[in-house]
């Protein structure tokens, strides 16, 4: 069952520390079945209890998932590997579409506003007990947000998206939880929601956004959150429309109690309009970051979503970290206030590379897809052999498996600092590497 791997131990702790041990070195593979727990205990000479208590650490890291009389298994995507590591190592000479990163030429200046920011500090310091939130940037992003459509709710400030969305799941749901993602989705997602115990139902998204009928099937099925991208969908472009929001909140509507967070890490790099979703339901909340329209080195996104949500996660992190630096929340409101970030040129600057990957794809008989955002997903017959056949020819794309559980196989292409000359060599490469069989799976 185990092979020569030998899980060693007498205390819980030490028996859940050996098989994580031997997940992240390799020695365990995923998929591969665990002792049961009288077989484990009777080898270990210990009490059943002791193995069931590190099973249930184990199972609350996400190492391992449990199937009732079918036993336990190292999770196909364990939280200590992770899909970051799935990734092609890009040789001196290649070109890297893979990294998922805006151009930085895009990117605003911030030295004048981290100079005003840090002025403003030398007068008026933040210290402990002021408010964690910057009023002037409190007052623009709910501004932003009013545009938008996003239901009225207090706000709080985080790391980025993911902190915000960590926050709000550990607010709400317990190991064991199923939540509803995108699949193809995320891969930083994919691996958080195991790591905090909790479980993935795969939902299929087309271009227009989520399934209906596969959110429903995974509500139904017990999934207790919903998470869905609005716009820029990693890693296939997508953009939840008008009819497809509709679909979607008559869907909530049959089940009120689901948390639903909504990832708007798109706003200010899209020229399509939000169609939020917020507000079907007693528990909600809407994340916007600002790392790939000002820059991912910032770390902050803004967060609004129901009262009790939002108390929850304000509370946690005043007893974590306190608060996201004052100083970067005043520059991030004087980026705003100063207009610097041209979203229309932009956006179209980023559709404009999309479209001519996409239709020079297509003029080589190759599908793909991307109407928003940085990226373009293009779904191959043979994922390994298309990435390795492009590296051959000078570009590392990014594997499918990052960002897929259920999904056929395919390949993302970030777009966002490519030449069109590039994107035409790229075109051709990926035309040769995948052939006219390529780009007609989608979910």
């Amino acid at each position: 069952m185990l092979g020569e791997y030998r899980i060693e131990g007498r205390r819980a702790a030490e028996i859940a520390s050996s098989v994580e041990r031997a997940v992240g070195s390799g020695e365990l593979e995923p998929g591969q079945l665990l002792p049961a727990m009288r077989d484990l205990a009777t080898e270990l000479g210990v009490n059943p209890n002791t193995v069931a208590a590190a099973y249930r650490t184990l199972r609350e890291r996400g190492v391992i998932e449990t199937a009732g009389r079918r036993g336990s298994r190292v999770r196909p995507t364990p939280a200590t590997t992770g899909r970051e590591h799935i990734r092609v190592h890009v040789p001196e000479g290649v070109r890297d579409v893979s990294n998922g990163n805006p151009d930085p030429a895009l990117l605003p200046s911030l030295a004048s506003a981290f100079t005003a920011a840090a002025e403003l500090a030398d007068r008026d310091p933040v210290l402990y007990g002021d408010g964690p939130v910057e009023p002037e940037l409190a007052l623009r992003a709910r501004a932003e947000l009013d545009a938008d459509g996003v239901p009225e709710g207090p706000l709080a400030i985080t790391s980025g998206s993911l902190d915000a969305i960590e926050r709000v799941l550990a607010a709400h749901l317990r190991p064991g939880d199923a939540v509803a993602v995108e699949d193809p989705g995320w891969g930083s997602l994919l691996d958080l929601v195991p790591a905090l115990g909790l479980r993935t139902e795969p939902v299929g998204v087309d271009d227009e956004g989520p399934l209906p009928d596969d959110v429903r099937r995974a509500l139904e099925g017990g999934a207790r959150a919903l998470i869905v991208t609005d716009r820029a969908q990693n890693p296939t472009g997508a953009v939840v429309s008008a009819g497809r929001a509709d679909a979607l909140r008559s869907v909530l509507r049959e089940y009120p109690d689901t948390l639903l967070i909504e990832d708007d890490h798109g706003h200010g790099i899209v020229d399509l309009p939000l169609r939020p979703l917020a507000g079907v339901t007693h528990g909600w909340v809407f994340v916007r970051s600002v790392a790939k329209a000002y820059g991912p080195d910032l770390r902050l996104a803004v967060l609004t979503g129901d009262a009790v949500t939002l108390d929850r996660v304000r509370g946690r992190q005043r007893l974590g970290p306190g608060w996201v630096s004052r100083i970067t929340q005043r520059a991030v409101a004087r980026l705003l206030a100063d207009g610097a970030l041209d979203t229309a040129a932009v956006a179209a600057a980023y559709r404009g590379r999309r479209d001519l990957l996409i239709g020079a794809l297509a003029d080589r008989g190759v599908g793909a897809h991307g109407r928003s955002g940085l990226n373009v997903w293009i779904p191959v017959p043979d994922e390994t052999g298309a990435v390795a056949r492009l590296l051959h020819a000078g570009w590392a794309v990014a594997p499918g498996a990052r960002f897929r559980m259920s999904a056929p196989p395919g390949i993302r292409v970030t777009v966002s600092t490519l030449t069109d000359d590039e994107i035409l060599a790229l075109a051709d490469a990926v035309g040769s590497a995948v052939g006219s069989a390529a780009g007609r799976g989608y979910v």
